[in-house]
């Protein structure tokens, strides 16, 4: 038996031309082409007002917009590339507020020096550097060093020294502020849990493990 090759031709998105309103679908777009070859104006403007109302279906989130009617019509004309013809109750927009790039937004403040500290402790470092020395600095130093150690072993599940987070607050205050000699933090908790910010799963869930399953004090499934 002679074999026959089968040609079929596949027609992919990607090659297809760009939606301008992807959220209305390439078949609105062949209506609006088709409407834009009908010579007849009263007629065109007809077959307008029939797509603004497929839009408003195919689109509904629209209606919970101010003047959503406005709205439609604005896309009706970005989908046609800003070229049509119609009776409009609203002028066409101007092409070039749409194409326009946002303003950035500027970042506020300076730079993080260290992302996992935060913004704050930079901030309690630079007014702990303007309090005069004595017992009280001392002891704020001391909370801030066992907040920071907190904070490192979230991000950082590797033990620390008390040098080492004694060395960051010396650098994060630009060497401005000098960790008192003497000073001990407590001894962490061997059964202490620092977990990242969204990640302890078991929360809420009144002791159970991952599993719904409910544990006594031997480790047993009740």
């Amino acid at each position: 038996m002679e074999e026959r090759s089968i040609n079929i031709g596949l027609d992919y998105n990607t090659e297809r031309e760009r939606l301008e309103m992807p959220e209305y679908g390439r078949s609105v777009l062949k209506m609006v082409e088709k409407m834009k070859e009908i010579p007849d104006r009263e007629k065109r403007t007809e077959q307008a007002r029939a797509i603004i109302k497929v839009m408003e279906l195919l689109n509904p989130q629209v209606r919970q917009l101010d003047n959503y009617d406005h709205k439609l019509w604005d896309h009706l004309y970005m989908i046609a590339g800003f070229d049509l013809d119609v009776d409009s109750p609203y002028p066409c927009p101007v092409a070039e507020e749409f194409n326009t790039r946002p303003v950035p937004i500027p970042m506020k403040g300076d730079k993080i020096k260290a992302t996992h500290y935060g913004r704050n402790i930079e901030k309690i470092i630079k007014l702990l550097c303007d309090e005069p020395d004595g017992e009280l600095k001392t002891e704020m130093i001391r909370s801030l060093a066992i907040y920071m150690r907190q904070q490192y072993l979230i991000w950082n599940k590797d033990s620390v020294s008390d040098e080492t987070i004694f060395k960051d607050i010396e650098k994060l205050s630009d060497h401005k502020l000098k960790v008192p000699e003497g000073i001990v933090l407590h001894q962490i908790n061997a059964e202490a849990n620092f977990s990242r910010p969204g990640l302890n799963i078991n929360v809420g869930q009144g002791g159970k493990n991952r599993n719904g399953f409910r544990k006594n004090n031997k480790g047993k499934r009740k």
